[in-house]
């Protein structure tokens, strides 16, 4: 009869559960890639200051620039008045903002991860994982997973004998952004260019950050001529679009390279360096256009 009876215990309210204080941010993007900061203090200061917590020494952050509290209630952010604001997913923080597992917080031209939950080092390490693929920046994939990507698409082409292009995208005159409008402003610009890319880019299709202001996109079963035809689309949709930050409107456009992949060509580099060609033409043929 014991085994039949049901024990009667007290269940309480999730919202009457303590919170875990055990939370950290992970630099995704800047100085001190992948270096964690553990959140275990009540308030935490972030700024360009020495004594500042977690010291972000860069011209474009404030000595005291924002404040993070950690308590029961959650975590939650406060921007001190810096001049550049605090960004959470690209939104500016007015007031205060509680953090979510997962959000980005951009303190100048540092990205931080934030993570919590019962287990930050599993976190931790699954994070610094995906830092070995993905850029931190514009939340594409990076060029070590585009080096492997692409010489395991050569050797699929070789192996079923299936048409395969490469793309090489650089955007037009960047110095000249970064230089009018700042660096911040050409961050921005990286990552609306990504996003604004991305939403072309087939399931099957890589699309990494190639270098500084250069992308590269795999296009596996895809010829020259549909290469081509795909590259024009991505030039007009960068053209089309409208890149505004801090309330200055600029001018984008990109130029591209495009090459598919031939009986000459012995590997990976001969690829990349026959788009590369191509992009070369399109730039000095007066940027803005597409060469393959």
């Amino acid at each position: 009869m014991a085994q039949n009876e049901t024990v009667v215990t007290i269940i309480s309210k999730i919202s009457e559960q303590p919170l875990s204080l055990e939370a950290a941010l992970v630099v995704i993007y800047g100085l001190d890639l992948g270096r964690k900061y553990d959140l275990g203090k009540p308030e935490i200061i972030i700024g360009r200051a020495s004594k500042a917590d977690i010291c972000v020494d860069q011209e474009s952050v404030s000595r005291n620039h924002a404040c993070i509290t950690n308590t029961k209630k959650g975590v939650r952010v406060r921007d001190l008045g810096s001049t550049n604001g605090t960004f959470i997913n690209d939104d500016l923080v007015e007031g205060e903002r509680e953090l979510c597992n997962g959000d980005l917080v951009k303190i100048g031209r540092t990205i931080f991860k934030f993570i919590a939950g019962g287990n930050i080092e599993a976190a931790y390490h699954d994070e610094i994982y995906r830092l070995t693929t993905m850029d931190g920046l514009t939340q594409v994939h990076n060029r070590r997973y585009f080096d492997e990507q692409l010489d395991r698409e050569l050797s699929r082409s070789r192996r079923y004998e299936r048409g395969l292009s490469l793309v090489m995208l650089d955007i037009d005159r960047f110095k000249h952004i970064n230089d009018t409008y700042g660096h911040l402003a050409g961050d921005y610009v990286l990552k609306q260019l990504a996003s604004t890319v991305r939403v072309k880019i087939r399931r099957e299709d890589v699309f990494a950050r190639y270098g500084g202001e250069e992308f590269a996109m795999i296009l596996p079963e895809i010829d020259l001529k549909g290469a081509r035809t795909f590259a024009e689309k991505v030039r007009q949709m960068v053209e089309q679009q409208q890149f505004t930050f801090d309330k200055h409107s600029i001018p984008v456009t990109v130029s591209l390279g495009v090459a598919e992949f031939a009986s000459e060509h012995r590997g990976a580099s001969d690829l990349v360096g026959a788009a590369d060609e191509r992009l070369y033409e399109a730039k000095t043929g007066g940027r803005n256009r597409v060469c393959g």
